[in-house]
């Protein structure tokens, strides 16, 4: 059951504009996206409900249809979505019942959502987690936009989506949220030594032992685990697998759909070009509630494969419960470039990225907000049988 948002923001936020003028650069948290929402700021076609509210982000939805295209695009400044599907658009796809996106396609679809950004304020987006961790690729367009996943500053105007299966097939229907949408104010990613100050301070990276420090270059290196944990060390996608009805929860049979990675002697692996896999990383991740994190999806510095297709972490990831000494794991979504590649056991395979928020937020990551992988160690997507 969704609810819509009820919410009346107190006097701070009667003019957002003077909001985002008054405080410090940073990530918006939950309650003022709420505000933005109760200032008619993000407007939907239906309301916006809480369970769109996540601790620094809002969950777009799927409108009522969607269109097969030939090509991936962007509308370019001179351009609409609209006009560009005018010339890109095979056929209209009705998602109000459901239907299937097929592997190896390309397809367009509005969004239910649109926006009126205060001048100071933008905006980025991201696959959700269990998005990525099916490979489907799904990037946000705006309108008049030179690049995807990006809404700038003072925008107005409507959302696309663009949804390219690339191992499974995908049953979707109008309203699944497939990404999600962090807003901002300036510049908000800290710098080599601030970032080594907050993981003085806060502890960020844990291992077997405890808390142990962070190795910091453009941000906090992350690597690969090929130990595993009950002689898993990670997941193949498997060829010519079954539909993934996204609205079916713990029901499928992981085995139909994946091949299991065991750890080899040399504890390394040759990733294929043509294959998707998920691993885990060897260290134990914190995010501290009062800040977000965002994974690069590329390091070319690193070897040619794309390691997060799903990059945003929560404020409190890590943190809570369980996890509360100890940190979680970081899933990757990997897929390599053009040739073979070899990855070693610790070997460095990504960056995360923290930004501070502007506030602490009313909603933290975790099981008291339905969060799926507070605590994961290799987790597969929500949709599939856990143990």
């Amino acid at each position: 059951m969704t609810h819509p948002v009820r919410y009346q923001p107190p006097e701070l936020f009667g003019e957002f504009e003077s909001l985002t003028t008054a405080l410090d650069r940073g990530i918006l948290p939950s309650q003022m996206i709420v505000a933005l929402v109760a200032e008619g700021r993000i407007a939907g076609e239906t309301s916006i409900t809480e369970e769109q509210i996540q601790p620094a982000s809002l969950d777009l939805r799927l409108g009522t249809r969607a269109y097969r295209v030939r090509a991936s695009f962007l509308p370019g400044a001179n351009t609409s979505v609209a006009a560009r599907l005018d010339a890109l658009a095979m056929h209209e796809i009705d998602l109000t019942q459901g239907a299937v996106l097929e592997r190896g396609c390309v397809y367009v679809a509005p969004l239910l959502e649109s926006l009126r950004l205060p001048k100071g304020l933008l905006a980025r987006a991201n696959p959700k987690s269990s998005i990525g961790r099916i490979d489907v690729f799904v990037r946000l367009i705006a309108e008049r936009a030179a690049g995807f996943d990006m809404v700038p500053r003072g925008y107005r105007g409507g959302l696309w989506v663009e949804i390219a299966p690339r191992s499974f097939s995908v049953l979707v229907r109008a309203g699944d949220r497939l990404n999600q949408l962090r807003f901002q104010r300036g510049a908000t990613s800290y710098t080599g030594a601030t970032l080594a100050r907050l993981d003085a301070e806060r502890g960020l990276v844990f291992d077997a032992e405890g808390p142990t420090p962070a190795t910091i270059s453009g941000g906090l290196r992350v690597s690969v685990d090929l130990v595993g944990e009950g002689g898993c060390v990670g997941y193949r996608a498997r060829r010519h697998a079954p539909v993934i009805d996204l609205g079916k929860l713990d029901h499928y049979d992981p085995a139909e759909f994946w091949d299991t990675l065991r750890p080899t002697a040399e504890l390394s692996l040759v990733l294929d070009p043509d294959a998707f896999y998920i691993l885990a990383s060897k260290e134990r991740l914190r995010v501290p509630p009062d800040h977000a994190a965002e994974m690069a999806p590329y390091d070319v510095s690193i070897g040619e494969f794309r390691v997060h297709y799903a990059g945003f972490f929560d404020p409190g990831f890590g943190h809570g419960g369980a996890a509360e000494s100890a940190g979680t794991r970081a899933v990757l979504e990997v897929r390599s470039h053009e040739v073979p590649f070899l990855i070693e056991d610790g070997q460095p395979v990504g960056r995360l990225v923290f930004e501070p928020l502007l506030a602490l937020p009313e909603k933290i990551y975790g099981a008291g907000i339905g969060s799926s992988y507070q605590g994961q160690g290799i987790t597969l997507a929500k949709q599939f049988r856990r143990g």
